[in-house]
């Protein structure tokens, strides 16, 4: 029996997720080398996972030749030459962060109706990226805090199914060895109580 089609849209649950990402990945790359050597071609295959981490191969090149020569080969400017002086990336990059940090501290003000008449599109859609980032961080956490709780339940059970057995045990051990029928007591105890009691 085949296995059914994969439908192509995002996993929702982050375990099947991150295991899914490491099984293609590692298909992928394999698949690359293998590429490499049958057909003595050059790859460079560069990945970066949902948390920012990064996966590279390159096959006979090093990766920064790989990308040179992709450079030369499609007109792009060298890779020795900075294509923004640093000063310039920097003030840029600073402003971006600015703009974003006001949209963020805008959009709270927006959704509950705290003096902030009106949002742009492009800042909703801004807000509604960092919302979504957001929730599945918020749901990463979650589900781990809840594998965790998970499995320290499963080991309690272990543990108290180990006491109960080992309880049944005893008990079983201690009726085998007593004899109720020699048991005897000097105690006299009345089958009949005091009507005064009542």
């Amino acid at each position: 029996m085949g296995r059914g089609r994969v439908q192509m849209k995002r996993i929702e649950n982050p375990v099947h997720r991150q295991v899914t990402f490491c099984k293609r990945r590692a298909g992928l790359l394999k698949k690359a080398k293998e590429l490499s050597v049958l057909c003595d071609a050059e790859i460079g295959v560069v990945i970066f996972s949902a948390h920012g981490k990064l996966y590279e191969l390159a096959t006979k090149w090093t990766m920064q030749e790989l990308i040179e020569r992709y450079g030369k080969y499609t007109g792009g400017p060298p890779a020795d030459e900075p294509m923004v002086e640093p000063m310039q990336d920097a003030k840029k990059e600073i402003e971006m962060l600015k703009q974003e940090i006001e949209i963020l501290q805008k959009g709270p003000r927006y959704m509950f109706g705290g003096g902030c008449e009106y949002m742009s599109l492009n800042e909703l859609l801004v807000l509604e990226k960092h919302l979504e980032i957001w929730i599945n961080h918020i749901r990463s956490t979650k589900m781990d805090i809840m594998f965790q709780e998970i499995q320290m339940l499963r080991n309690k059970e272990g543990i108290m199914t180990a006491a109960n057995k080992c309880l049944h045990e005893t008990i079983e051990e201690n009726i085998s060895y007593t004899d109720f029928t020699t048991m005897t007591t000097n105690i006299m105890h009345p089958l009949t109580i005091a009507n005064n009691i009542f």
